[in-house]
């Protein structure tokens, strides 16, 4: 096999993590504006930001039932409920990314990606997406901690059980890329929905912030993957040579007109009980 194009990944590192600082900073401002909303309407409507501990655990019903029973609405006009399943929805969030870094750092300790046998540009791009998921699921938990809620530090359980059931039959770079294509595109479909469940503008920014990032990960560990089944890795390069490029490689990274959300899920499945 021919030895993968190092200038290639490092620009294309560059060109992910100018992304992923483009939507952090969009997503820090908006969650800050979020958390503000609320705990402002909750200390006119009770004279204290956390009026009796109204929201510890979140848990069960508290945080909707002390809403409610309070009366209060967000500033725009979002009921209880609606705050409540916004809390599910970072929780769940933050479990995707914690699945998405255990994944990545159990990559890293395999030989061809993270090893002695592994190419140094291949583990820094595994190492650099590891450390945007690290900061995606903070962003999503610091928001849920602030609203009175618990974090979410555990994976989700559902895709960590693919994970361990995968693990032990990966043979090489390939199937390493194969997983990760898979939970890029759990987190980018389940963002790309939020959009439309959340309760605000400052939320639907989040999401759609996020999910930018995640699919463009999924994106380039298409188009690397189909260059490694295709014997070519040396064909991973921006600029590309496009005269060696198969007819395929133009939209190998992009195979949906309208990004799926079949995939997605449920606000409540990584939510903490």
């Amino acid at each position: 096999m021919s030895p993968i194009d190092e200038r290639g990944l490092r620009e294309l590192m560059v060109e992910s993590d100018d992304l992923q600082s483009d939507a952090m900073r969009t997503a820090r401002r908006d969650l800050d504006d979020y958390v503000e909303a609320v705990l402002d309407t909750r200390a006119e409507r009770t004279g204290s930001r956390d009026p009796g501990g109204m929201w510890p655990g979140w848990g069960k019903a508290g945080l909707v039932a002390g809403l409610t029973g309070a009366g209060a609405l967000l500033a725009n006009g979002v009921a209880a409920a609606d705050a409540a399943q916004d809390v599910q929805a970072l929780q769940t969030a933050a479990s995707l990314e914690n699945v998405a870094v255990a994944t990545y750092k159990t990559a890293l300790t395999l030989p061809f990606i993270g090893g002695a046998d592994a190419n140094a540009v291949v583990k820094a791009f595994a190492e650099k997406t590891m450390a945007q998921h690290t900061e995606h699921g903070q962003a999503f938990n610091a928001a849920v901690v602030k609203l009175g809620g618990k974090a979410q530090n555990d994976p989700n359980a559902k895709y960590a059980a693919v994970v361990q059931q995968t693990v032990p039959t990966i043979k090489g770079a390939a199937d390493v890329v194969a997983l990760a294509i898979a939970l890029e595109d759990v987190a980018a479909q389940t963002y790309t929905k939020n959009v439309s469940q959340v309760s605000t503008a400052e939320l639907r920014q989040l999401f759609a912030s996020v999910a930018g990032v995640e699919s463009q990960h999924k994106a380039i560990l298409l188009a690397v993957k189909a260059l490694i089944d295709g014997g070519a890795p040396q064909l991973i390069a921006l600029p590309p040579d496009a005269a060696k490029l198969p007819d395929a490689a133009g939209g190998v990274g992009f195979p949906d007109a309208f990004f799926p959300t079949e995939k997605a899920s449920p606000v409540a499945e990584g939510a903490v009980k």
